[in-house]
């Protein structure tokens, strides 16, 4: 095959001029193709939207201290890369924060094969051979949301840090040493109604997290609008205990404001490979749009209160370290549901579909989305989905070709790599310009050679090899001519 496979459409990529923009300092980090953040002309390439692939059921919830109503999950990442599942055991349908909910954990080498630790740390249903790690909490085993604090001198003892409880109680801190015992950071909570001004507050899945972008704890939660449609709202800190007060995030698309929808869970959080690039695999909550007859409710055994709503799972970044404009909004570049109710009428119920927080790695090229499903029903389980790494979106490009070229940007590093596939016919190349369009000689995309394949981690190479260090700290524009191509994500690397 030559490396000129893609000269037909060449010439037209070549022609596109660029217009004077503030260069977007990249440095080496790592920009996946979620969104419009880069991007500034596209012709014959388009963002496209990917659809994780069903894996099956990670492990039921069948013990009886979890049961039908089950869910709110969290995965941990521990520090020797295992997996870690905090979620709510609910065998009964009660008020929210009632004394039958308990916090349970399931553990995973791979995040394929899961076990549940007997812990002989609470008694319930006359036995301490359980994986209960909370219970009897004032209201915070409803949503108990943890995650394994990376600040930088952070005491051990406070190594795991969660909110957790309801509008009525307010949100407790906790911190934990190992993740399985748990204590109160404060007697009083850290946020209340009296610090958070909204009408209904808290009672869904309430994140907190470290940001390593920010340099401080943020924490996105659920509120209701004064139109009474649930939205999101987000607070600072910087020692977990004090909070700032709240911000609505809105929504928006590349062409304007996006619709606003009922996002029932937000489940936002630091992408690992791009911990600047925060993505939220949401549970967008459709109230009383019922699928299900009462006949066909009644068929797969789900409780009667649990079937006249539905929702999925929807896909959102947001980009806060990039400043004002980007920390109150979520980006809606996709509107489409990511991943759809199953086939069949156990998935089409109230409360199923909802997204676990965080994505994790679940193999070299892999990461996993986990997904609760058949709530409130003797059937529920917690689902596996898998992407490729960096997998969610791409630029995508046909077999007629096109192109698609960046805002000015400055970055740092010694070699472009990509991730990216392209079929047997298809391939990929990349021209480096300076901000007004003008290539670069050396790094022009006919120096370029043609790069076909599937890999997680290309190294571009031009004729005069793939050394770019010349270039950094410069303003450029980078121009992809692609063919029967994706292209998940780039970065720079090798800086000093």
């Amino acid at each position: 095959m030559k490396t000129n496979l893609l000269f037909p459409i060449l010439l037209a990529a070549l022609c596109g001029a660029a217009s004077a923009q503030d260069p977007v300092n990249i440095g080496n980090r790592r920009e996946l193709f979620v969104d419009r953040f880069l991007i500034d002309q596209l012709n014959g390439v388009r963002l496209q939207l990917h659809t994780p692939r069903d894996e099956g059921i990670a492990f039921a919830l069948d013990q009886p201290w979890e049961g039908l109503f089950s869910g709110v999950v969290t995965m941990v990442r521990l520090a020797d890369g295992s997996l870690r599942a905090y979620y709510r055991g609910k065998p009964v349908a009660s008020r929210d924060g009632s004394e039958d909910e308990v916090t349970c954990v399931a553990e995973s080498k791979d995040g394929r094969n899961w076990t549940k630790p007997e812990l002989d740390l609470y008694e319930a249903n006359g036995t301490k051979a359980n994986s209960i790690v909370l219970m009897n909490a004032n209201q915070s085993c409803h949503n108990f949301t943890p995650f394994r604090d990376t600040r930088p001198g952070v005491p051990e003892a406070e190594r795991f840090k969660a909110f957790g409880g309801t509008v009525e109680s307010g949100i407790a801190a906790w911190k934990s040493a190992d993740g399985y015992r748990w204590e109160r950071m404060a007697a009083a909570p850290v946020m209340s109604r009296e610090t958070v001004p909204y009408t209904y507050i808290f009672d869904s899945q309430n994140v907190p997290f470290w940001s390593e972008a920010e340099g401080k704890y943020v924490a996105y939660f659920r509120v209701w609008d004064g139109d009474g449609i649930r939205r999101i709202a987000r607070s600072e800190s910087s020692d977990f205990l004090t909070w700032t007060p709240p911000i609505l995030l809105g929504y928006r698309t590349p062409d304007g404001p996006a619709p606003v929808e009922h996002i029932y869970t937000n489940q936002t959080s630091p992408y690992f490979r791009a911990p600047h690039l925060y993505v939220a695999i949401a549970a967008r909550f459709m109230p009383e749009r019922q699928v299900l007859t009462a006949d066909q409710a009644k068929a797969i055994h789900v409780n009667p209160d649990y079937f006249k709503d539905i929702s999925d799972a929807i896909f959102m970044t947001t980009r806060p370290a990039e400043g004002a404009d980007h920390l109150a909004v979520y980006d809606r570049t996709f509107p489409e549901g990511f991943i759809r109710p199953g086939i069949g009428a156990k998935n089409w119920v109230s409360r199923s579909n909802y997204p676990a927080l965080n994505v994790v790695p679940t193999g070299p090229a892999e990461v996993s989305i986990y997904v609760n499903q058949d709530y409130a029903q003797p059937t529920a389980h917690l689902r596996r989905y898998s992407l490729r790494v960096d997998g969610f979106a791409s630029l995508h490009c046909g077999y007629a070709g096109g192109h698609a070229i960046t805002k000015p940007m400055v970055f740092a590093g010694r070699e472009l790599a990509l991730n990216f596939s392209t079929s047997a016919a298809g391939g990929v190349k990349v021209g480096i310009e300076k901000p007004d369009g003008k290539p670069i000689p050396g790094f022009t995309v006919e120096d370029c050679q043609m790069q076909i394949g599937n890999e997680i981690d290309r190294k571009v190479t031009w004729k005069s090899g793939t050394d770019v260090s010349a270039l950094a700290g410069k303003p450029v524009r980078l121009r992809f001519v692609m063919r029967d191509a994706d292209l998940y994500s780039i970065k720079f690397e090798g800086a000093e």
